[in-house]
């Protein structure tokens, strides 16, 4: 293992021992209103502060109220993993940068849209982002399966909203509007390509100012995404909870981000581990295909190893544990970071 490696390894211990007793505490037990996904350990940068998207609610509400939930999912004791589920006040939790380069990234955390996994792909990468000069904003979006009028598109709605929201509030966070980006894991790899696809598509109504603004990202990385609806590549579990078992082919093909690919889509980084044994890399290879066949920017990286959901903490002492720098290098390509 590298030096690199081994101070990472440390960190995430150092950060999970901090939290014990975190998700014997919070395990079935509700989010305070005011916290983003439950208390945070000690010691560790922390958000900011939480934006809420919606000013009058999120609109479409189930007939049956949420209880929002957080789920401890880990058994190593150095290592929690919080998901969270019942959302029903979506938002955003902010890592600001002590020293902002100008750039934004919205983090789509995955979970198979049963939950949104919020330490592991979402305030993990947060920090790693805000101590490179990022502006971070893990999304805390709404889940189809719940009861929402907008059913599939309701998280793509809550991902439109918080790049707008972004940009009309870009002058808080020394941000340049034309430079925020999207990344997302798994089944928010979905939802971030679903954005970079379906930017420009209505799937709300106007709410106030920030909604006159473009929702397309500038850039896009969807990591290890769930990408078709359609057997024999769709991720079984987010293509039930999305578009639901007894999907008509055109309701799979909508929510197919490599079937709606425009050609004015962003440009698009694509990672994924050949032996992932939970979302098949034909996912990946179907969006690249589809972005080539349109002319879109696309960067593309497979790794032999490295399985599904490595995020940060389990690529490390793999070849894959690279990625992040790997992205890095390629947004600089792209005027992300400068």
């Amino acid at each position: 293992m590298t030096v690199a490696g081994s101070l990472d390894r440390r960190y995430f211990m150092a950060a999970s021992f901090l939290s014990l007793g975190l998700g014997a505490a919070a395990r079935g037990q509700t989010t305070p209103p005011n916290v983003p996904g439950g208390p945070l350990p000690p010691g560790l940068p922390q958000p900011s502060e939480t934006i809420d998207l919606w000013p009058g609610g999120a609109p479409g509400q189930p007939v049956k109220a949420l209880v929002e939930t957080v789920q401890e999912r880990s058994i190593d004791r150095l290592v929690t993993d919080r998901a969270v589920f019942g959302i029903s006040r979506p938002r955003m939790a902010v890592f600001r940068p002590d020293r902002p380069n100008g750039a934004a990234v919205l983090i789509t955390p995955g979970g198979g849209y049963r939950w949104v996994v919020v330490d592991k792909e979402g305030y993990e990468m947060g920090r790693w982002l805000a101590a490179r000069g990022f502006t971070a904003f893990v999304l805390f979006y709404r889940l189809p399966g719940e009861g929402w009028a907008a059913g599939p598109d309701v998280a793509l709605s809550d991902a439109q909203r918080a790049m707008r929201v972004i940009r009309h509030r870009a002058g808080d966070f020394a941000i340049d509007p034309e430079r925020v980006s999207a990344m997302g894991f798994s089944a928010g790899g979905h939802l971030c390509a679903d954005l970079a696809t379906r930017f420009a598509a209505k799937t709300y109504g106007p709410v106030d100012a920030a909604d006159a603004l473009s929702a397309k990202p500038h850039s896009a990385a969807p990591i290890y995404p769930v990408v078709s609806m359609s057997a024999p590549d769709a991720h079984p579990g987010s293509r039930e909870r999305l578009v639901g078992k007894a999907a008509a082919p055109a309701v799979e093909a909508a929510h197919s981000p490599h079937r709606n690919m425009p050609r004015d889509a962003p440009p698009l980084f694509l990672l994924h581990a050949e032996d992932d044994d939970a979302v098949p890399v034909n996912n990946t290879l179907l969006l690249r295909a589809a972005a080539k066949a349109q002319g879109v920017r696309v960067e593309t990286h497979l790794f032999e190893f490295g399985g599904h959901g490595f995020g940060l903490r389990k690529a490390i002492g793999k070849p894959v544990e690279v990625w992040p720098e790997l992205w890095r290098a390629w947004a600089r390509t792209t005027g992300l970071a400068l």
